[in-house]
């Protein structure tokens, strides 16, 4: 009968299979810890790039805050100063009222008044009448010293009188008298001297100096400056000097001289207004062509752009060399992008007492 063996657990048998469990074990540990190693590494990459697009979000979103609190900023002015003219407006308004309810109620004397006039407009009839049949052709054209011929025969009130012993006509010859709008502005000055000449709004403002001049008083005196940023008479060497109405020579020389200058730069009232005060005496009517408020003051700008808030700046302190006493009448070609100007220059005619037209665009 063979020996009886004892059984032990803890033979190489057992010993090798839990050293295989275990590495096994291990193995495994390892594999999964690097897995999950290299899946944090992705998620912290994607993640960081995610934190990096909203910090660049943010910040886009901070200037564009800082742009909108200006544009509010500026906003907030423009209200500020438009709620004044439109105060000032209704103000006006209300004494017309005020006048034309006076003029209602004294129904008896308006009637009266009506029934005078009428006399007096017969008694005008019958002697213009008796002048035409005592006076040639060359003397009915009246005291006009330069002919105009408009288009048809259109009349428009314009409510500006033409007057005065000293006469300055002021003509804005910056690159914005192209055109009314900005981009056409841009497009013309890159065209040829021909094409700019001809410029339709250009052609407008000569048109408009040729009705003021066919309308001077023949005993006046006259002077026509051109200005950008700086001024020039049209006549070189007359700068500083007044020149005589009655004397045709001048006056056509003048308008031909103007139909040779190509608007271009900037706009510069400051530098206009200082012009004045070198003429001796000063004039007793200013006569104003222009289309927007200035672009600079008597310096060159150090942008290429200007806000609504610097044109007002530079327009109020072109102001303090504009003499006092002397009405200022504006006829004003509204610019594309320039709301204030109209408020603006009516002030300004309001308060020195002149008038101001913005002309349509068959005028004159």
């Amino acid at each position: 009968m063979a020996p009886r063996r004892d059984i032990n657990v803890f033979s190489l048998s057992f010993l090798d299979i839990m050293s295989c469990g275990f590495g096994a074990v291990i193995l495994i540990y390892i594999i999964i810890n690097h897995a999950t190693e290299v899946t944090s590494q992705e998620l912290t990459r994607e993640l960081m790039e995610e934190v990096s697009k909203m910090e660049e979000f943010v910040e886009d979103g901070k200037e564009r805050m800082i742009i909108l609190r200006n544009t509010l900023t500026e906003t907030e002015e423009q209200t500020v100063t438009t709620d004044g003219l439109v105060l000032q407006i209704i103000e006006t308004i209300n004494e017309l009222r005020t006048q034309l309810a006076e003029l209602e109620s004294d129904s008896s004397r308006k009637n009266k008044s009506i029934e005078e006039l009428k006399i007096e407009l017969k008694e005008l009839e019958e002697e213009t009448k008796d002048l035409r049949g005592s006076v040639g052709g060359r003397e009915s054209v009246g005291r006009a010293v330069r002919s105009f011929a408009g288009e048809g025969d259109r009349q428009y009130l314009t409510g500006m009188r033409i007057g005065g012993e000293h006469i300055l006509i002021l003509l804005d010859a910056s690159a914005s008298m192209l055109d009314e709008k900005i981009v056409n502005v841009i497009r013309m000055r890159n065209m040829s001297r021909e094409r700019q000449l001809a410029s339709t709004k250009w052609q407008r403002a000569i048109r408009t100096v040729e009705w003021i001049a066919a309308n001077i008083p023949g005993k006046s005196y006259y002077q026509l400056y051109t200005f950008n940023t700086r001024v020039q008479a049209t006549i070189a060497d007359s700068t500083g000097q007044w020149l005589k109405a009655i004397d045709g020579v001048n006056l056509e020389l003048s308008i031909e001289k103007l139909k040779q200058i190509v608007p271009e730069k900037g706009t510069s009232l400051i530098t206009a207004f200082n012009a004045i005060q070198d003429l001796k005496p000063l004039p007793d009517n200013i006569y104003l062509i222009i289309d927007s408020l200035p672009t600079q003051s008597d310096k060159p700008p150090k942008r290429t752009t200007v806000t609504s808030r610097e044109r007002v700046r530079y327009f109020q302190e072109s102001l303090n060399q504009l003499p006092a006493g002397i009405p200022v009448n504006v006829i004003l070609f509204p610019m594309e992008g320039d709301p204030l100007a109209t408020p603006t220059f009516w002030q300004l005619a309001q308060v020195t007492g002149g008038s101001l037209l913005s002309p349509p665009a068959d005028w004159p």
